[in-house]
């Protein structure tokens, strides 16, 4: 079994994070999937979601996986010359992030991208993220997530 290694696990290893490898049958792109390959609850799956304003700026919006993001909520902790969020394209996240719709986490991105998770995130004590490869997830210490990408946190979460 080969190991997978990606700009994601690269990270965690330079900042000497502990994570374990959760590989699925095949890529998926949902919550719902990932968590059943990887044999976790749902309720510690982090979502990424890229957003943008008119003027092209991006902001990386965490969320557990049974919630949704709430833009205007978000807009609340972004700078105020931000116009309305909105979803970035697919197109969008690999050129920002670096990595495919529904394979994204909230680490290595650019520096003009901030980080928020909701604050729901933080009552885990451990989450399941991408590790940028849409074949495999991580599972890792929260805190040590929230550190190391350097996250604002907020409320900025709607319950389905």
């Amino acid at each position: 079994m080969t190991t997978i290694k990606t700009k994601i696990t690269n990270i965690l290893d330079t900042h000497q994070i502990s994570y374990r490898l959760l590989r699925h049958n095949g890529p998926v792109f949902t919550v719902e999937e990932a968590a059943a390959q990887r044999g976790v609850s749902k309720d510690e799956m982090v979502k990424s979601i890229l957003l943008r304003d008119k003027d092209a700026h991006y902001v990386m919006a965490c969320v557990l996986g049974y919630t949704r993001v709430n833009p205007k909520a978000v807009r609340a902790y972004v700078p105020t010359e931000w116009r309305r969020l909105s979803f970035a394209t697919a197109e969008e996240i690999l050129s920002v992030t670096g990595c495919v719709q529904g394979a994204v986490a909230p680490l290595g991105l650019p520096d003009n991208v901030p980080v928020i998770f909701d604050e729901a995130i933080t009552r885990c004590q451990k989450v399941n993220i991408s590790s940028g490869n849409p074949v495999a997830g991580l599972e890792l210490n929260t805190q040590d997530l929230i550190k190391a990408a350097e996250a604002q946190v907020a409320s900025i979460a709607d319950h389905v």
